[in-house]
């Protein structure tokens, strides 16, 4: 049966030997036998628990968020929320659950690149594999989406240089060139053997997504460094991580197809140009009402945990 390595193989050898890093991880995760193609399954990754699994709670509160948002923008009669990598609706589900103040004025668009997940989607969204091309009136959300993203891979040996892949016997090896421009927002010497990520396609995501808002917001919420040189001290292992089977997956050379590769949002990078701000998960969570939403579940919990009905269920799991 084909596999993501054979794949990976076959693109390596019509590139004449080598290909960039950016390349093996797009065909590994996205090619016709990667990991989200094949194997990704449960939420938007298919081996380990994001932030829509945990609970009704997260929709609760983004929910509160877009009701926000809303009332910012003057109350539109139609309120675009278009959540990008959308997995099997998990999130949207969460949100619906929500009681949204902006509900009769919502149009969400689930975008998601793998057919099977977009079937898995609810009624009562637009499922799509593209993103829209019509002026958004709303919220572009994407819930660690941009960690998922391919990146070019930099390795300070003297200087920078970029890491390409190449096929050996028994899978892959690294080897390093010299890129054709050093990338600004590296520093200008590391320690050696320092690794980097060059994020070009998130960035050009982020602008994309900015420039389809007619008027509104782009909502990212992801693992993040404040800038590419702090990560240049570091090991790599430690903002460039694979999983696989619900827990931490092994080199990001092996096993290929068989576990995700993900990387930290190098904040410098990928909103360069733009006016974004940036705030922990927890000062999120904290400014649009979870303390609020928690003690309403506790209060009500306690009044009937004695003889629980469906709504109590639904309190305790905020608690």
């Amino acid at each position: 049966m084909p596999s993501a390595a054979d794949d990976l193989h076959a693109a390596i050898l019509a590139a004449g030997g080598a290909i960039p890093f950016s390349e093996f991880m797009d065909i590994a995760l996205y090619g016709p036998h990667g990991f989200y193609t094949t194997v990704g399954h449960a939420g938007r990754r298919g081996d380990f628990i994001t932030s829509p699994e945990v609970g009704p709670l997260f929709g609760l509160i983004l929910g509160n968020y877009l009701d926000a948002v809303w009332n910012d923008l003057g109350r539109p009669e139609q309120f675009d929320v278009v959540e990008v990598g959308a997995g099997p609706g998990t999130l949207v589900r969460s949100i619906l659950a929500a009681s949204l103040e902006c509900r009769d004025a919502l149009h969400y668009v689930a975008v998601e690149a793998s057919e099977a997940q977009r079937q898995r989607h609810p009624d009562g969204v637009i499922s799509t594999a593209e993103f829209p091309k019509e002026p958004i009136v709303g919220v572009v959300l994407a819930n660690e989406l941009l960690d998922n993203l391919p990146f070019r891979l930099m390795v300070f040996d003297g200087g920078w240089r970029e890491s390409w892949i190449a096929s050996t016997p028994s899978g892959f090896s690294e080897e390093l060139r010299n890129p054709s421009q050093v990338p600004m927002h590296l520093p200008s010497t590391a320690p050696h053997g320092a690794r980097a990520p060059i994020q070009d396609v998130a960035h050009r995501w982020v602008e994309k997504s900015i420039a389809s808002l007619s008027r509104g917001r782009l909502l990212v919420i992801d693992y993040a460094r404040p800038s590419t040189e702090s990560v240049t001290t570091i090991g790599w292992r430690e903002w460039l991580r694979t999983y696989a089977q619900h827990g931490r997956g092994g080199h990001y050379l092996k096993d290929v197809g068989l576990q995700d590769i993900t990387c930290d949002v190098m904040l410098d990078q990928v909103f360069d140009g733009t006016d974004a701000r940036f705030m922990s998960q927890a000062s999120f969570l904290e400014s649009y009402g979870i303390a609020a939403a928690v003690e309403e579940g506790r209060t009500y919990w306690d009044a009937h945990a004695s003889q629980p009905d469906v709504r109590a269920m639904m309190m305790r799991s905020r608690v």
